[in-house]
């Protein structure tokens, strides 16, 4: 993703309607996946902003798809994780750029506050970016982006990429922390502001310090700094099986009504904070992407909670239940999730959310049916065997020492140093 903001910002002085936080996700990731990022309340999921898709068949037939071609492989390929072929081309529509991002930063002293807060923010037309973070249920910020070409001399400007820049999140800790009944506002550089989480995963990287009972301070994160982009993270993170056991990775977006009861129970349940708020507008149904339950208004935005974190269990049958648990809940609050996270619905269970139907129609449709599915896709084990190698990973701290040493092996290889050479900001 950040290629592609570096060229349209260098050569035309625009920049893709939504940007999806971490540089390293490719724009048919973004389209075939879900993404939902700050933008996502005006626009949508990231696959709402895509004028036009190319796409190979699993017959071999290349096929141009948009709102006039093929309009049910364009809407229904959206999330569809290329079960319906794999995407090679893609129109993105963009938006004149400016030089800053005019942050600002509402302090919330409970989660009603915060939901009501970001709902209300949402009805702005002014505000081009707009999320929160939770650090309890007594702490957090909202924090509203406008797109400017200007700052004032006595707003601060910062930047959150170079080694020692504060991580985004910590940052916006500190801001609430030091003005808890302000509202402050500083002016970040627009590609600074695009991929403020880049460094540190959001928060998920605090963890690390934690497996290796490191201290977290500013002078360990900046001496481990060249480890802590997410590019280099997700090699870490892929090369054990503890993300998939022992950590919890949700994006559940609800209606707004119900939202402030779902945090409360994942509290209970989870204890994980902070929490990530990404206010969003649905996708029409049928889709693959989370959309509100029937019943609820089809129009209205969902609330968006990243619930990222150590599980309060390293029982493999009690993290299973626990995810179990939280789709259970999902379902009962009329939300839906986004399906790169982890998923323990029976097959059943899966298809009772979504229109088998529909989806099975297009995939016969389009010659699709060769393909894997959605579910085979981004169903999780719900057997709690492991494999030897596994076993032998999940062991601490072998399983993140050779996390540790991919990452660093990728850091320092020939393939990152191009990226690192083509994508800078």
């Amino acid at each position: 993703m950040d290629q592609l903001v570096k060229h349209t910002l260098a050569h035309h002085g625009l920049v893709p309607l939504v940007v999806m936080e971490f540089p390293g996700i490719t724009v048919g990731g973004g389209f075939s996946g879900t993404s939902a990022e700050s933008s996502s309340f005006r626009y949508g999921f990231f696959d709402r902003i895509i004028v036009s898709i190319e796409m190979v068949l699993a017959n071999g037939d290349v096929v141009h798809c948009s709102e006039h071609e093929n309009p049910d492989l364009f809407h229904g390929a959206a999330g569809a994780m290329g079960t319906l072929g794999v995407v090679t081309l893609l129109e993105v529509q963009l938006k004149p750029a400016r030089t800053y991002v005019q942050t600002t930063y509402h302090p919330v002293t409970s989660v009603a506050d915060a939901v009501g807060t970001i709902r209300k923010l949402a009805t702005d037309p002014s505000i081009d970016y707009l999320d929160g973070i939770l650090f309890s249920q007594k702490q957090g910020a909202i924090i509203a982006g406008r797109l400017s070409d200007s700052s004032s001399e006595d707003e601060p400007k910062r930047t959150f990429s170079k080694p020692n820049d504060p991580w985004f999140y910590l940052h916006v800790r500190d801001t609430i922390r030091n003005h808890p009944s302000d509202i402050s506002t500083e002016a970040i550089p627009l590609g600074e502001y695009l991929f403020r989480y880049d460094r540190g995963a959001f928060w998920a990287a605090r963890w690390a310090f934690d497996y290796f009972k490191t201290p977290f301070n500013s002078l360990t994160r900046r001496l481990f700094d060249g480890l802590m982009h997410t590019r280099i993270l997700y090699k870490a993170q892929d090369a054990t099986p503890l993300s998939a056991s022992q950590y919890i990775a949700q994006d559940i977006g609800f209606p707004f009504p119900r939202a402030e009861e779902f945090i409360n129970y994942a509290n209970q349940a989870f204890g994980i904070w902070p929490l990530w708020l990404c206010p969003l507008k649905p996708t029409p149904h049928p889709t693959i992407n989370p959309f509100p339950a029937s019943g609820h208004n089809a129009t209205e935005l969902l609330l968006n909670v990243g619930l990222w974190g150590p599980a309060p269990t390293k029982r493999r049958d009690k993290f299973v239940e626990l995810n179990r648990d939280l789709e259970e809940k999902l379902t009962a609050l009329g939300g839906g999730k986004a399906l790169y996270a982890h998923t323990f619905y029976t097959e059943d269970e899966f298809w009772r959310i979504y229109d088998r139907e529909w989806y099975d129609a297009l995939r016969g449709k389009h010659g699709a049916t060769s393909l894997p599915s959605v579910y085979d896709k981004v169903k999780g084990s719900i057997d709690a065997n492991k494999s030897m190698r596994n076993r032998v990973l999940e062991l601490r701290p072998l399983g993140g020492a050779y996390g540790v040493l991919k990452a660093i092996r990728y850091r320092y290889g020939s393939e990152y140093r191009q990226i690192r050479r083509e994508a800078p900001l």
